[in-house]
């Protein structure tokens, strides 16, 4: 935007503690408030005054109430998602500026309070309610927009140039969070100053209520960083309907690394990943699979109508634009004298191969890209090395089908992890 001024932050003093039922409205009447002010308040005298107090005597019940995702989990930090969308310390539970044995809460509906704050204000103002934020790569905290009216959120740059001549292609400002930071430099944490008003930024102000803050929020599938610690694992879901997106392959070969990233014995590499990825080489494999297992069907006597059926349940990955066959390798396993020894030899490689794959799944799922892992290929072995021209010494470990989710997966049944632990 162009036409850029001289801006002023202004503390606003006198306001005093803040109670339940209390009009923050009214609070700001004495404010000297002037058409194109930007009013900064902090979330806590809001939810203070809209009840959102809660008594307890620590606050891990508070946060796992507020929070929808933990991300992260260290010690007694944790960082969650809230309903709201928020990713920050705590789920925004704070248990500073509040009496003893209570905890605040974040407001309800951030961008409706500052809808209803504004709406009670005489002049043209926007306002913004602000709370604290850490940031995951630098140190010391910052304040940001968590609520918004009347206020312009985001400056989008791109397509223009600098003054250099060079295209801007993912410049996008916060303007809220920096008006939000800004406001803080006369606020602060232990002043007693739970208000500000930004003066000589009209441009900024809108005539309605505008969007809020919800297009700062970065949509779940854009977020390269969306998966914390806590939940990497659990973000591998098992999906079988696919969009018609097309696939990044060096998406899928990123995937690759990690899967070779895993524990194999006798410091071996047990695991080579075929690529189908041309339609035609899809379709050959596809159809030759099928041709097998009917005559394995036929041959265990089914019905052709049920064979049919069961057919059909296969198409999950006739329905994936993209394929990987993970096989197993014995090379640089031992050879012992009895059968015993060979058999476990065996089995090593195949749970090495395993947790190969399942790194596979869930790098894939960080590149945000769902999958499905498949038995067939185990069945029909010989056909699958044929058809892809692998060595004979490959075994296909099933198929895995790769794309992007049609439609989010159905929430996992709940598990109780004491049912799968037996103590000695």
């Amino acid at each position: 935007m162009s036409g850029r001024t001289a801006i002023e932050i202004l503390p606003v003093t006198g306001i005093g503690e803040v109670r339940p039922g209390d009009d923050v409205a009214a609070l700001l009447q004495d404010a000297g408030l002037r058409d194109g002010d930007i009013v900064v308040i902090t979330s806590k005298i809001v939810s203070k005054a809209e009840g959102r107090v809660r008594r307890a005597p620590d606050r891990v019940a508070a946060i796992e109430d507020e929070t929808t995702r933990v991300v992260a989990r260290r010690g007694d930090t944790v960082i969650s998602q809230t309903r709201h969308g928020f990713v920050m310390a705590a789920a925004g539970v704070d248990a500073s500026n509040t009496e003893a044995g209570t905890v605040l809460l974040l407001p309800e509906d951030p961008d409706a309070s500052a809808r209803r704050i504004r709406a009670a204000l005489a002049p043209r103002v926007g306002v913004i309610l602000s709370d604290t934020f850490g940031r995951p790569w630098r140190h010391g905290l910052t304040d940001v927009a968590i609520g918004a009216a009347g206020v312009v959120p985001l400056e989008d740059l791109r397509g223009a140039t600098d003054t250099h001549g060079n295209p801007l292609n993912a410049t996008v400002t916060a303007l809220a969070d920096e008006i939000a930071a800004a406001a803080e430099l006369v606020k602060g944490k232990l002043a007693g100053v739970p208000v500000a008003v930004v003066r000589g930024l009209a441009h900024l102000v809108t005539d309605d209520d505008g969007p809020g803050v919800r297009p700062l929020i970065r949509p779940a599938d854009e977020d390269l960083f969306r998966y914390g610690a806590r939940d990497v694992v659990f973000a591998r879901r098992t999906i079988r309907e696919f969009s018609a997106e097309p696939v990044d392959p060096d998406a899928v070969r990123r995937a690759v690394a990690a899967g070779i990233a895993a524990p194999a014995p006798h410091h071996t590499t047990p695991w080579r990943f075929v690529l189908v990825e041309s339609a035609g080489a899809r379709l050959k494999l596809l159809d030759a699979m099928r041709e097998a297992w009917i005559a394995d069907l036929r041959g265990d006597g089914f019905t052709e109508q049920s064979i049919a059926k069961r057919v059909r349940r296969g198409d999950v990955l006739r329905n994936a634009p993209y394929l990987v066959v993970p096989c197993l390798v014995m090379e640089g396993s031992h050879t012992y004298r009895d059968a015993r020894r060979n058999a476990a030899e065996r089995e090593m490689f195949v749970v090495a191969t395993g947790a190969g794959v399942e790194n596979f799944l869930i790098q894939l799922a960080v590149e945000g890209l769902g999958s499905a892992w498949v038995s067939s290929t185990m069945f029909c072995r010989p056909v699958v090395r044929e058809v892809l021209d692998l060595p004979e010494s490959w075994d296909p470990m099933g198929c895995v089908a790769v794309g992007h989710a049609a439609a989010p997966p159905r929430e996992r049944p709940p598990r109780d992890p004491g049912d799968f632990i037996v103590p000695r």
